[in-house]
């Protein structure tokens, strides 16, 4: 009952005119006034910020905000996977041999995912890694490794939330969701799906490198809203560090996993 509730609500107000409300006021020169209060709500540490809070003159400008290089250390080890975001792991482990994975007690395929039969076939039995940022984190996108870009497409229209409510009660919150799917080859000649899903309400998943090659936590683009990350490896390709744990933060160049 909870669930069906909870859907229909989202379905009632996650259309074409709240989003385009909801963006029009973050991008106003009015939310300036909100960025204070912002900050305050969420505990935002301002000292890794790379502008003055008065340089921001829209609430979405302070989103979208870049942080200091220091802040952000890369782990430089050659056969590092890092984290392209800073996020919280919510699920990660092994696909079944079926293409199945899970979250949040719901059950996911591999071929609604990627929305093809073939793609889905190659990481079968593979790893995957779920990333959840809440609205009060730093919202770049960084290269989780040295790559060759091999493709990248969107899925999906509307977005259900993509916080512990929506990823519990959500419809298929993470495969029907709006997503941008990137394939790379890493290094080791393996390959991972790099997805990035789109939030409720705010679909925008803005590209900033649209090079064919990608050096490991090189900007690759920003989300617009809170999100989620979900990486997919294929099968014998990477080896999760054991420091990755359901539940803990980890910041964008923090080791996620080591290739094999």
């Amino acid at each position: 009952m909870r669930e069906k509730l909870y859907q229909s609500m989202i379905e009632l107000t996650n259309g074409k005119w709240t989003s385009y409300i909801i963006k029009g006021f973050a991008q106003s020169k009015l939310s300036k006034k909100m960025i204070p209060s912002y900050i305050k709500h969420f505990d935002i540490t301002i000292q890794e910020i790379s502008n003055n809070i008065e340089d921001f003159s829209t609430l979405h400008e302070f989103f979208i905000r870049n942080v200091t290089q220091e802040s952000r250390p890369v782990v430089q080890l050659e056969s590092a996977v890092v984290s392209p975001v800073d996020a919280k792991v919510e699920k990660f482990g092994t696909i079944s041999i079926d293409g199945v994975f899970h979250v949040k007690g719901k059950s996911y395929t591999l071929q609604d995912m990627l929305g093809s039969e073939k793609l889905a076939d190659a990481y079968l039995n593979g790893k995957y890694i779920v990333l959840y940022l809440s609205p009060a984190e730093y919202h770049r996108i960084h290269a989780p490794s040295d790559a060759k870009v091999l493709r990248q497409y969107i899925l999906g229209s509307k977005s259900y939330p993509v916080n512990k409510w929506g990823l519990q009660y959500g419809k298929n919150t993470i495969s029907g969701n709006y997503r941008l799917l990137t394939e790379i080859e890493m290094p080791n000649t393996k390959n991972c799906f790099f997805i990035k899903v789109g939030a409720m309400f705010v679909n925008s998943i803005e590209l900033t490198n649209t090079s064919k090659d990608w050096y490991k936590g090189e900007e690759v683009g920003y989300f617009s809203f809170g999100s989620t990350v979900v990486m997919l490896f294929s099968e014998d390709s990477i080896e999760f560090a054991p420091t990755v744990q359901e539940g803990k933060f980890i910041r964008m160049g923090e080791l996620v996993a080591n290739m094999l």
